[in-house]
Formats: C-alpha cells, sequence, structure tokens
C-alpha cells in the first residue's frame, strides 16, 4: 500500500513521493498570539498532529515546524488596551496556546518560530525581491507587486482580473501608495506609538505573509515536502506565499498543500459576532465539560478537508464513544494479570513504544489502508471501534463468567493493536490513580459482605446489593456471579 493524499495545488488525490525518500519536511501555520484558542484552532492542530503521527508510524523521519505570529495589529490592539506590551500579550497567548494543545495531547512541533525572532530572514527576503523587481518601496512601506509574478492564483484558482471589479473604490493612504490594488505590504513603515524595527526602508515591522515565507527558509529550505493550514488561509496567504517564495528562489515552496476543514456550530460558521464562539479552556473547565480525548475523537470523526458541525448532540456522542473505547485502551490495566500475562509489571507495561503488535493483521491492515487513502480518520476510528468492542465484550465475559471465549494470547495480541493503533491518532488512556492505598479485607471480610450482598438480593433490594458490590470494589475485589445463585470472587 501506498500513502495518496489530496493536494490543494493540483486539485486532486496523488501519491506521496517526499523529496528526499523516509524524510518528510513540514510546515504548519500557527497562530497570532492575541486571545485564547479557539475550537477552530483545535480542528487545524488535532488534525495535523495526527497526520504528522501517522508519518512516523509508517517510518517516516518528519521535521516539523510551526510558527508563532507575535507581531500583529491584533495584538496591538489587545496591548493598548490592557496598557500592556506587545511582548507581554504574545508571550501569555503563546503560553496559552501551548497548555491547550497539552490538554489535546497535541504533541509540540520540533521547532517553533517566532516573527520577532526572523527579522534578519525577512529584512533579507525583501531585499532579494525588491532587486529582482517584485517589490517596490513607497514612503515607508514595501509592497509586493503581484502581476509581476507569473504564477498568481495558482493555489486558489483566483484571476485577478476576475477580481477585479471587487477590488476598486478603495482610496485610503496605503492603496494611494499602491501601484496596484492587489499589491500587499512586505513591510510596514512604523505608526506612532507602536513597536517597530530598523530597516533598509525606514523603521517599522514586517507584513504577514512574508514572515511565513521567511520562516520557512531559514528553517527547512528552499522547498518543502509539506505545507499545512486551515483552509482559510488559502487566499490571500498561502498564495502571497508561495509568490514571494518563488519569486525569490525560482523554486517552488512546497510539493503539497493540505487544508483544513472548518468548524461550524450548529449549522453556522463559528465567529465571534454571531456570539457562538467556543474556546478550547472554555469547553473543557465547563463543570459537565467533556473528557479532551472524547473533543479529539469528535475532530476526527470527519475527513480533515470535510467541515465539523459543533453541537451538543455531537459533543455527548463523543463522549459516549469515548467511553467505548476506553474501556478498551484500560482492557489490559484491568485484566492482563488475570490473563496471566507476562509483562503486567514491567515499567514499560501499556506503552506502545515497547509494543511490537502485527503489522500484516487484518486490523492493521484496514487501518492503514484507511489512512493512507488522504488520512481517513473516519475509517482508521472504525478500526479502533472494532477492536475496542470486542475487547470489551472478553471482560464482561471475564467478570460474569470467569472467562472469556478468547485465547490470553489472541486478546493480548487485540489490545496492544488497539493501544498502538488509537496513539496514532492520539487518543490515549491510563488507569486513574488511586488518591490513597485501599485497605485491604481479608478472606473472610470479603465472605461475610458476599453474604449480606446475597441476602439482599433475595430480599429484592437492589440498592443495598449494589452498594456493598461497590464497597467490595473499592477493596479491589471483583464479583462473578454464575448460575444457581452462586457468587465468586477475586482480588
Amino acid at each position: 500500500m501506498s500513502l495518496s493524499l489530496y493536494n490543494k495545488l493540483t486539485r486532486k488525490k496523488e501519491p506521496f513521493e517526499p523529496l528526499e525518500a523516509g524524510s518528510v519536511r513540514i510546515y504548519c501555520c500557527g497562530v497570532t498570539v492575541y486571545d485564547y484558542s479557539h475550537l477552530g484552532h483545535a480542528r487545524c492542530y488535532v488534525v495535523w498532529d495526527t497526520v504528522r503521527r501517522y508519518l512516523l508510524w509508517r517510518g517516516y523521519n518528519v521535521q516539523y515546524v510551526q510558527n508563532f505570529t507575535d507581531i500583529d495589529d491584533k495584538i496591538l490592539n489587545r496591548a493598548k488596551n490592557e496598557q500592556s506590551s506587545m511582548q507581554a500579550v504574545a508571550e501569555r497567548y503563546t503560553q496559552a496556546y501551548l497548555e491547550d494543545m497539552a490538554r489535546l495531547n497535541i504533541l509540540e512541533a520540533d521547532k517553533y518560530t517566532y516573527a520577532t525572532q526572523t527579522l534578519d530572514g525577512i529584512q533579507r527576503l525583501i531585499s532579494e525581491l525588491e532587486h529582482k523587481g517584485y517589490a517596490y518601496p513607497a514612503a515607508g512601506d514595501v509592497y509586493y507587486a503581484v502581476r509581476k509574478f507569473e504564477g498568481y492564483g495558482k493555489l486558489s484558482g483566483r484571476n485577478l482580473d476576475d477580481m477585479q471589479a471587487g477590488a476598486g473604490g478603495r482610496v485610503g493612504s496605503e492603496e494611494v501608495r499602491k501601484h496596484d490594488p492587489f499589491d500587499f505590504a512586505l513591510w510596514k513603515g512604523a505608526k506612532p506609538g507602536e513597536p517597530f524595527w530598523e530597516s533598509p526602508w525606514g523603521p517599522g515591522r514586517p507584513g504577514w505573509h512574508i514572515e511565513c515565507s521567511a520562516m520557512i527558509r531559514e528553517h527547512l529550505g528552499t522547498t518543502i515536502d509539506i505545507h499545512l493550514g486551515g483552509s482559510d488561509l488559502v487566499f490571500p496567504h498561502h498564495e502571497n506565499e508561495i509568490a514571494q517564495s518563488e519569486a525569490a528562489t525560482g523554486q517552488p515552496l512546497s510539493r503539497y498543500w493540505m487544508h483544513n476543514g472548518m468548524v461550524n456550530v450548529d449549522g453556522e460558521k463559528m465567529s465571534k459576532s454571531l456570539g457562538n464562539f467556543t474556546t478550547i479552556r472554555q469547553l473543557l473547565d465547563a463543570p459537565d465539560g467533556p473528557d479532551p480525548m472524547a473533543v479529539r475523537l469528535f475532530l476526527l470523526q470527519a475527513q480533515y478537508r470535510k467541515p465539523v458541525d459543533f453541537t451538543a448532540d455531537a459533543i455527548a456522542s463523543a463522549q459516549n464513544s469515548w467511553h467505548t473505547l476506553k474501556e478498551g485502551l484500560l482492557f489490559g490495566y484491568q485484566f492482563g494479570k488475570e490473563l496471566g500475562w507476562p509483562d503486567v509489571d514491567d515499567p514499560d507495561f501499556g506503552n506502545p513504544a515497547a509494543m511490537r503488535i502485527d503489522r500484516d493483521s487484518p486490523a492493521v491492515q484496514q487501518f492503514q489502508a484507511a489512512m493512507d487513502d488522504d488520512f481517513n480518520t473516519p475509517g482508521g476510528r472504525a478500526v479502533l471501534f472494532d477492536l475496542a468492542k470486542d475487547l470489551r465484550r472478553a471482560g464482561n465475559l471475564i467478570v460474569h463468567e470467569g472467562k472469556a471465549d478468547t485465547g490470553s494470547d489472541s486478546l493480548r495480541q487485540q489490545w496492544q493493536t488497539l493501544v498502538c493503533l488509537a496513539q496514532v491518532l492520539g487518543l490515549e488512556a491510563q488507569p486513574e490513580m488511586e488518591e490513597a492505598p485501599v485497605t485491604g479485607l481479608s478472606d473472610t471480610e470479603v465472605a461475610a459482605l458476599i453474604d449480606q450482598r446475597n441476602a439482599a438480593r433475595k430480599g429484592k433490594d437492589f440498592a443495598e446489593a449494589d452498594r456493598l458490590r461497590d464497597e467490595l470494589q473499592a477493596h479491589g475485589i471483583t464479583l462473578i456471579d454464575k448460575p444457581g445463585g452462586v457468587t465468586e470472587w477475586h482480588r
């Protein structure tokens, strides 16, 4: 099987062939750090985290770089309103982003880059574009001459002449300085009271689009394998990145362009103006908020290019689905010792890195076939749930009948396969640690409580029977009710 992905640049699904065999260089457009991350950010970075995890699982050496935009009008406005500084605002929301992503089990990038730390590379790139005739200075600003770049519009499919009708009528000072309405700023001259950096064109700060072009070149080189981002960035941001980078180098910026679909809320686009805007921490910190893994499961329920609709019912359904999957993921911790698995006391028990699963097994082959098809996470999820449901059934048989109808080795292989494949989707569960050591009961005390429970059951006092079962369970005692009123137990 070979991996194929949808390339926005060619508008078709293509076999994935990296520039260097076995290695993948990826750049992911990050957030502008002026506020807390919202569900749209969660969709974006869960999706790309899953793509990265799958490539690693497939054996690629992945170099994953992601930026933070820490120079922006929104950051400056927030700093002004808070009587703070651009740096303080950016640092606070950068840390908040990292905290929110960690809760969703998103791996940190191999390298985080910052616009404020790339000023030399940004200015060098602008100078190259100016010398090649693609950029021009104007009263302290520098603009990119869009019509000079022959391939402009190839990513978005837009034609400048077709857009011309809607571009007129703007008479702001910036528009007067431009040679063409579609030209965009590479460098912005300093305004009073704003932070600035010295440059050959005077004091100022970089435009948004040039930042990513410079950071890609500085950390990943002229051409990368995959460029990632939300579908809202296709135009103008990614289109402008291509124009800048390829005009300067004469080489493709990226071989593959991938974009994720948006998050809707009850069928409407999520936005602050509609009042349906939800941050990640608002959702997770609510009194009845979902498990972070349930949110991740929800965000992976649709193929990454399609939108997902956030509703209360959808999150509740994802929470129920996570309970099922979690039962399967915890199966080994709950029943491994009873099934005689030899490694249950090893420090690495449950660690996918220490597991060796059969890559030729039907479950693994089905999972890989789904994910090889443009990272089809719904298909991958289905394989996980089949494994989890089989393990849950086996667990119920062990509890209620004393043994499963599947061999111990087979159950161990199924569990390890589930744990390993679930980790590829970033879905993990660990047994909850007890807050205090549980006092052990003697065999005589256990027998006495079981007798009390049996008496309660005969008297149809089922609430008391359930209470006694829960009390025994709290002491690590599992009861197995068998035909004929016999109750067996084990620690």
